[in-house]
């Protein structure tokens, strides 16, 4: 069907990522899962093409759009090519609402020229190794100095994407004691110099998938951060943190739509070339019938991948529709990855293939930005349940 959501201009640019995808991505993308992390150099040439300042008002650099279409033509070339750009995705669609939207002026005069280039690379922490999702748990504290000019920080967090390598990390600590009456007050943002004396990178950690992503544990020991990196007010981290989660829902829902679309490529070439019992795979009935249900299954998620960014786009993509998208296209993407797998056979297994990566990179897609039971409980709750 005819796609409505891109205009000439987004088909502009997907022409450049795919190309740039194809030369300078995907010939090495194996070594940068072998190593843990991409290339330091990909981040400045993906400030080049102008990936990081998509959504940057002009006033600071960017190109000032407002919707997330030109992420979505992101999401799908990277689904189509089964690679990724690292924490890519954490400083564009997690990070930069944030320095948007609580940002004083000079913090974003500041940051920006250097986020757009990718001289500046950001993270954001909040999972700690005992709250998980309870983020009103949050136990790293950090204390204003007698002088009021500076905070002291400690404490630690896991499961950092891009943490390794970020040169800002927004930290979420709890400025003000824990109120049994209200969990969620006292939490604050600080912007985190990760040059900062005190700063460590523990461990990197392994995961099944998203092996080119670096993803560390960190810990802060008596680290001085100066009043002015605070974001936003103090006691507001909270309720900072529940503005962008309707958006990270649906770039989650994109780029599990664009894997499963990328999944058919894939297998659709396979069964093409392998030959079984003196026939290509391709020929066998059940070949066609798994990819058919499968194609049919993509074709809905896009179609509500559609909607959602013109709901978006409009200003009224809510948190449960957002949370439907999420809850539908991550569970197509676990479905339709896993029978395009089954399609390679034992070759689907080994890694040198890219369904096997897409296989075990789609996994989390339902755990984070919120699981699937989490999303199955906001929908619930718009029914009036």
């Amino acid at each position: 069907m005819r796609r409505s959501v891109f205009t000439k201009d987004h088909e502009a640019f997907r022409t450049t990522l795919r190309e740039f995808i194809a030369q300078e991505v995907v010939p090495h993308y194996p070594d940068w899962e072998r190593q843990g992390h991409v290339p330091r150099d990909l981040y400045r040439r993906l400030g080049e093409l102008g990936v990081f300042g998509i959504q940057v008002p002009e006033e600071y650099g960017g190109a000032g759009v407002t919707d997330f279409t030109y992420q979505a033509v992101l999401r799908e070339e990277c689904g189509r090519a089964g690679v990724g750009f690292g924490a890519e995705p954490v400083h564009t669609c997690l990070v930069l609402p944030y320095l948007l939207a609580f940002g004083s002026e000079e913090q974003k005069r500041r940051w920006l020229p250097g986020f757009l280039t990718g001289e500046i690379m950001t993270a954001i922490a909040m999972t700690e190794p005992g709250t998980g999702s309870d983020l009103a748990g949050i136990a790293t504290r950090a204390r204003l100095s007698d002088d009021g000019t500076h905070y002291i920080l400690n404490g630690a967090k896991t499961f950092i994407t891009g943490g390794a390598q970020a040169d800002l990390i927004l930290v979420v600590c709890r400025t003000a004691p824990a109120d049994p009456a209200d969990r969620r007050a006292g939490l604050s943002i600080l912007c985190v110099d990760t040059t900062s004396e005190g700063f460590t990178v523990g461990r990197r950690l392994e995961k099944i998938g998203l092996r080119a992503q670096d993803t560390a544990e960190l810990s802060f020991t008596d680290v001085r951060v100066p009043v002015r990196d605070l974001l936003g007010e103090e006691g507001r981290a909270f309720s900072y943190l529940t503005h962008n989660l309707a958006v990270e829902r649906l770039g989650a829902a994109i780029g599990s739509y664009a894997s499963a679309a990328g999944a058919i490529g894939f297998a659709t070439a396979y069964v093409k070339e392998r030959q079984v019992f003196g026939r290509p795979v391709a020929a066998f009935q059940n070949t066609k019938f798994v990819l058919a249900e499968c194609a049919a299954e993509v074709a809905a998620a896009q179609a509500f991948v559609d909607r959602a960014l013109e709901a978006h786009a409009a200003g009224e993509l809510t948190p449960a529709d957002a949370a439907r998208a999420k809850l539908f296209c991550t569970e197509v993407a676990g479905r339709v990855i896993d029978k395009c797998l089954q399609l390679h056979g034992g070759y689907g297994y080994m890694l040198e293939y890219p369904i096997a990566r897409l296989y075990a990179d789609t996994r989390v897609t339902r755990i984070y930005a919120g699981t699937s039971e989490v999303m199955k409980t906001i929908i619930a709750k718009d029914l009036g349940l």
